[in-house]
């Protein structure tokens, strides 16, 4: 990306119940985003051009005060969107209450044997079930995918055909500690991934992005191997819940909300 940044992932919470085990997250720590910064945020964000935010976490139900989170991106003239976890019945009461002022919520769901790698419950049936109580007019259904088989495939076509939501998919992405730690090489992983959309794409109708994403993901992870750090950045500012803006949620370079507003455009205007 040559130009501005147009939306951000903000995180509402530092921390995250789910934690999942192939989560590398540069920004893991404890407490909730407050409103001073959240404000600031949007004001920086607003000067920069940025049109829509989306709310995650940690969860983003947890927050003690979405609602005005939402509302507060609202009345800057910004779309607001969600990515969300929500399984519990509390979770999605909380997260029905502002569905309906949302532009979409996407609700996170992992395949079975990215729920086995990363030791999580979150079963696509069990997102339906959530994107299905909620009001908001586009729902989608986030599936992270790993070790697919033909019949889980067949099963989640299904399921998403008769709820009506859309689908997306994303590959479990794995540092060089998650691959020693599953006894797995990176052209392991790699190949999975490519095994994987073969799969996806026998029930789904895969864009050329996905491939496209497949390819860029080798190119990224194999310099590691070599001892070359790649650059993360992304076409979405990402703010953690502490105030520090990323290109990228796993990026380690930071600027400060609070930084002047010229050392903040210099940072978000940075080639991708």
């Amino acid at each position: 990306m040559s130009g501005h940044v147009r939306t951000a992932l903000i995180s509402t919470a530092g921390h995250c119940k789910v934690a999942c085990g192939f989560c590398f997250r540069a920004d893991r720590a404890h407490g909730f985003l407050d409103t001073a910064t959240y404000a600031r945020t949007l004001s920086r964000l607003k000067e920069m051009g940025v049109d829509g935010v989306c709310l995650t976490g940690g969860e983003p139900t947890h927050h003690p005060q979405l609602r005005q989170l939402v509302r507060l991106a609202r009345q800057f003239g910004m779309s607001v969107s969600m990515v969300t976890s929500a399984r519990a019945v509390a979770e999605v009461v909380t997260l029905s209450t502002v569905a309906h002022l949302l532009a979409n919520v996407t609700v996170s769901a992992d395949s079975q044997g990215a729920m086995l790698l990363g030791r999580t419950t979150r079963t696509a049936a069990s997102g339906i079930d959530t994107l299905r109580a909620i009001s908001t007019e586009t729902k989608i259904l986030h599936v992270i995918c790993w070790g697919l088989s033909d019949s889980e495939c067949r099963d989640l076509a299904g399921l998403v055909s008769a709820a009506g939501v859309e689908v997306q998919f994303s590959p479990v992405v794995l540092d060089e500690r998650a691959l020693r730690r599953d006894g797995k090489s990176v052209q392991d992983y790699l190949v999975q991934q490519h095994l994987d959309a073969d799969v996806l794409g026998r029930y789904f109708n895969l864009s050329d992005r996905y491939r496209e994403y497949l390819g860029e993901l080798r190119d990224l992870q194999l310099p590691v191997t070599g001892g070359e750090r790649w650059s993360c950045r992304s076409a979405t500012a990402y703010v953690s819940a502490d105030g520090h803006m990323r290109r990228c949620p796993y990026g380690q370079a930071s600027v400060s909300v609070h930084a002047p507003r010229a050392e903040i455009r210099q940072f978000l205007t940075a080639p991708a």
